[in-house]
């Protein structure tokens, strides 16, 4: 009878066991398909973050890339302004002027060249490129306004 007993309650003691572990790995199961599905709405958000990210920047881009267009294109037209009262006016080293303004000429396709070339990589080097270039764009415009107001150039001013 003892026998039986011992028997009755190990066999209990296992079936509880068993269900015990069984409805720990329903919990885990349970539990992974929630983890699954909160994983996939985040990478659904970053997702989505990324491509706000990318349509911004990518904004961010061309509007810096038209307004140093329509820079460029006043500086190119201050450049011709100056060729032409070079070419106008009887002067002393009309020739030093000359080579003033194709040395500005060529800042200025430069400075195209670079802007048309220039591949959005990441954030960092975006940033560096944009201070570059626009320090680059003002020693220009004040090469151009230098040339135009300094005593150099009276002698060719009207």
């Amino acid at each position: 009878m003892k026998n039986k007993i011992t028997i009755i309650v190990l066999t209990t003691f296992l079936m509880l066991t068993i269900l015990i572990a069984c409805d720990s790995s329903a919990k885990k199961v349970e539990n992974a398909r929630e983890n699954v599905q909160t994983s996939k709405e985040n990478v659904t958000t970053a997702q989505d973050d990324l491509n706000q990210a990318v349509k911004d920047s990518a904004y961010e881009y061309q509007t810096f890339k038209k307004e140093s267009e329509d820079r460029i294109r006043k500086y190119e037209l201050n450049i011709a302004e100056l060729k032409n009262k070079i070419a106008k006016e009887k002067i002393e080293g009309k020739t030093q002027y000359q080579k003033t303004v194709n040395d500005l000429e060529q800042k200025t396709a430069d400075l195209k060249r670079n802007l048309n070339e220039y591949k959005v990589e990441n954030k960092d080097k975006w940033e560096a490129f944009k201070i570059k270039f626009n320090r680059n764009m003002d020693d220009l415009g004040k090469s151009i306004t230098n040339f135009f107001s300094s005593e150099k150039s009276v002698n060719i001013r009207n």
